[in-house]
């Protein structure tokens, strides 16, 4: 009997459950993410969604153990409930990039209850470029611009795309153990940026770029008919060769590339603050005084990358919440859109 009534929670049913409750009654819609670090960015993104109708809760992937992880938030039981719903909200990793040529690919693809974050994940958010002049001010409490964060990332994101798809390639047809990811970044790390001078940089990477790629045309000489299709592939789904870096593996963005680059910008920025407080200081006590206030005042770089939201204009944030919306609509939780008057 149980299974049943089950059978018939659809949308229907809980479109008509959710206005026999009332619009006092609101409806709760649990949200799985995969760990505590994910909740803030989850909870941020869902809480516009929300009507007087229903709310979400966002939680991690177990109620009675300590387990995390995508599979643990994917493995629920997840879809429409009395009262409300399930979801899972997780990180897209390859898996999107994937296009169902996994298991887990294609759950992530393809189940209308598990949204995901198209980047690769919430830290590829964190380094989104446009926001990182906003991160840098959040450090220094300094509004002047003094590096392009926004052109540089294009110029290093067009100049690692074809090696990414490269990438990309090994994982779909089986050659990950010989170019992993792990291989992809020991080959696109900054080990030294030039601030002055960024087109050295983005030369030195084109320049180890090509030199690998050259490589793996060599061991892989099938991978000529098929590596067009993929980028083909690739670029209709929504990467851009200028947007590379939103799909790479987040902590080596964020550990290697970002965070080492804004470090740099923000000491340069903390130097200059602080060198005006000395020439503006009328007496050695004033200076002190300023100094002090001021080093109290800023933040570590790590710390305003991980908080701020400025990320929440990506395109991908935008297409995460659509997708939201239609499951919602599909699920009976937002009604239709009045039609137009005339």
């Amino acid at each position: 009997m149980a299974r049943r009534l089950s059978q018939n929670l659809n949308s229907d049913f809980i479109a008509a459950a959710n206005r026999m409750r009332g619009r006092g009654a609101r409806q709760k819609i649990v949200v799985y993410v995969e760990s505590y670090e994910d909740i803030f960015f989850w909870s941020n993104l869902l809480r516009p969604l929300e009507t007087e109708q229903f709310y979400f809760e966002v939680m991690l992937p177990s109620r009675s153990t300590l387990c995390k992880g995508k599979k643990t938030a994917m493995a629920n039981d997840l879809g429409p409930r009395l009262g409300g719903c399930m979801i899972a909200c997780v990180d897209a990793d390859y898996d999107y990039l994937m296009q169902g040529a996994t298991e887990t690919s294609a759950e992530l693809c393809h189940n209308p209850y598990i949204f995901h974050t198209y980047y690769y994940a919430i830290e590829n958010y964190q380094c989104y470029a446009p926001a990182l002049h906003e991160v840098c001010v959040m450090a220094t409490l300094n509004d002047r611009k003094i590096f392009d964060f926004e052109a540089f990332m294009k110029q290093y994101s067009t100049t690692i795309w074809p090696l990414f798809v490269w990438n990309i390639w090994a994982y779909r047809y089986g050659a990950y153990k010989t170019f992993s990811m792990l291989d992809f970044y020991h080959i696109v790390v900054l080990e030294h940026l030039n601030f002055a001078h960024p087109e050295q940089t983005i030369e030195a990477l084109r320049h180890r770029v090509n030199a690998k790629i050259n490589r793996l045309q060599k061991a892989f000489p099938s991978g000529r008919k098929t590596y067009k299709p993929l980028m083909n592939e690739l670029l209709a789904i929504g990467l851009t060769p200028e947007t590379t870096y939103l799909y790479m593996r987040g902590h080596d963005l964020f550990d290697g590339i970002v965070s080492p680059m804004l470090s740099g910008v923000c000491e340069a920025l903390r130097r200059e603050r602080e060198k005006q407080i000395r020439h503006l200081a009328l007496h050695a006590v004033q200076m002190q005084n300023e100094l002090s206030a001021y080093q109290h005042a800023v933040s570590s770089v790590e710390e305003m990358l991980r908080r701020h939201t400025g990320y929440v204009t990506a395109p991908a944030y935008a297409r995460v919440q659509s997708d939201l919306r239609e499951m919602l609509r599909r699920e009976g939780f937002l009604l239709p859109e009045p039609a137009p008057q005339d």
